[in-house]
Formats: structure tokens, sequence, C-alpha cells
């Protein structure tokens, strides 16, 4: 990591963990959250997760979007790379979720309708990395993932905002609405502000790691043109000097 980052994005880095850090100690200071008790904590958790996981998949979608106009590959690479941040988080929203659930109803997991959607999700861009994987060339990878980035992120609106809130399925355990004070208010901004940076950093470290990558793979490229080159030089070499052995054969 030391040679792939600047000092800037490093520095960076380090301002982010500082703030993530002291963001976690200020949620452990808080006084019980109304309805919540002490286990309503976790919520400071779960919801820059869940922000940041729509935002990834929005960005996944819109360099998809970019990358079939342009064919640019930088592009592609950091689509695929929002979309994977983005499952992660997922996950990570899931399993806070499915904790609190725990503490709350006595079980990780109830099929509720939100549990539910976020399942089908979760299936949707798993299956987005697996396609990823099963494709050799870049730019056919490329392509067809971008198109599915697309149509995968259609769904999202729907199973994280529409579905969830159709009357006839609005039967919830999830929490619809709760309130806080404006020092919770001030924390959990302080969280979704946070994990946001977290998030620019990973995709310029991303960014970086790629340009190295390529950077590598050019290299490589051209000490194999190169040798090449030398290879034919040495048969041309080779065939000139047999060619003017047999001018003097003939001489003689």
């Amino acid at each position: 990591m030391s040679g792939i980052l600047s000092k800037r994005d490093k520095l960076f880095g380090i301002v982010i963990g500082v703030w993530l850090l002291g963001t976690a100690a200020a949620v452990f200071a808080l006084p019980p959250l109304e309805w919540f008790g002490y286990k309503g904590r976790i919520l400071f958790f779960h919801i820059p997760m869940a922000w940041i996981a729509v935002l990834t998949f929005l960005m996944g979608a819109w360099w998809s979007f970019a990358y079939l106009r342009s064919k640019r590959l930088e592009q592609f690479h950091l689509s695929s790379l929002s979309n994977k941040v983005g499952l992660v988080f997922s996950l990570l929203a899931t399993g806070s979720g499915a904790i609190y659930a725990k503490l709350t109803w006595g079980a990780f997991w109830n099929w509720d309708v939100r549990q539910t959607t976020i399942f089908i999700l979760l299936l949707i861009y798993t299956a987005y990395i697996v396609l990823g994987y099963s494709i050799e060339d870049e730019e056919k990878r490329g392509l067809i993932s971008s198109v599915y980035s697309l149509f995968a992120f259609v769904t999202v609106p729907f199973l994280i905002f529409i579905i969830p809130r159709i009357p006839s399925l609005k039967s919830t355990l999830h929490p619809q609405r709760f309130s806080m004070d404006a020092k919770m208010g001030l924390v959990l901004t302080a969280a979704l502000l946070g994990i946001t940076a977290f998030y620019i950093w990973i995709l310029r470290y991303g960014a970086a790691r790629q340009r190295v990558k390529t950077a590598e793979q050019a290299q490589l490229i051209q000490k194999d043109i190169e040798s090449i080159g030398l290879g034919a030089e040495g048969l041309e070499s080779a065939g000139l000097d047999a060619e003017a052995n047999q001018n003097g054969e003939e001489t003689v």
C-alpha cells in the first residue's frame, strides 16, 4: 500500500480513521435512545451502512453507464469496485440489522419484508460478482457486467424504498420512525460523513492500485515485444549468415 497511495491519500486515510474512531466513541457516550434503549446504539452503525450501500450501487450504475458510452476500462473498474464495496456494506447492514432483531425480537431472522427485500438485493449483486469472474476477456466482461449493473440498480429503489412501504406489506418489525435529540443527530451526521469519506478513500485506493497494475502489465507487454523483436533479429541474422555461407560455397 505504501507504494500505491500518495502522501495526501495516506493523510486522508488517517484523518478518516481518527474521525470514525471518534464517532464510535461518541456513540457509546450517548444516552439511551427513546423506545430503543441502549441497544439503539447499533442504529448509528446500521443506518450509515445502509446509506453507503445505496450510494455505492448508484455510483456503480453511473460508472457502468459511462463505460458503455466511452469504453474506457478505468470507468468499468470503478463501477466494479463500487458494486463490490456496496455488497460488503449491504452485508454489514444486514448483519447489524439481524443483531438488532435478535436483541429486540429474539431471532436473528424473521423474514420481515425489509429482511426479505435486502436478501433479494444481496442475491442480485452476488450474481454480479460471479458474472464478472466468469468472463475472462476484459472488454467483454466490462460490457456484460455494465449492462447487468444498470438493470441491477433499477431494483434498488423498489427493494429498499418502495416495496417495504406498500400498504399491504407494511406490517413490519422494522422501526418506521424514531426521534433523537440534537446531540444524537450530530453524531449520526458525523457517522454518515465519515463512512462516505471512507468510501471515497476506497475508490481512490482502488483507482491507484489499478493504475499500478496497468503500468506493470504494459511493462510486461513491452518486454515481450522486445524479446520477440530480438528473436526476429536473431533469426534474420542467422538467415543472412546461412545465405552468405551458401554463396561462399558456390563461389568456391
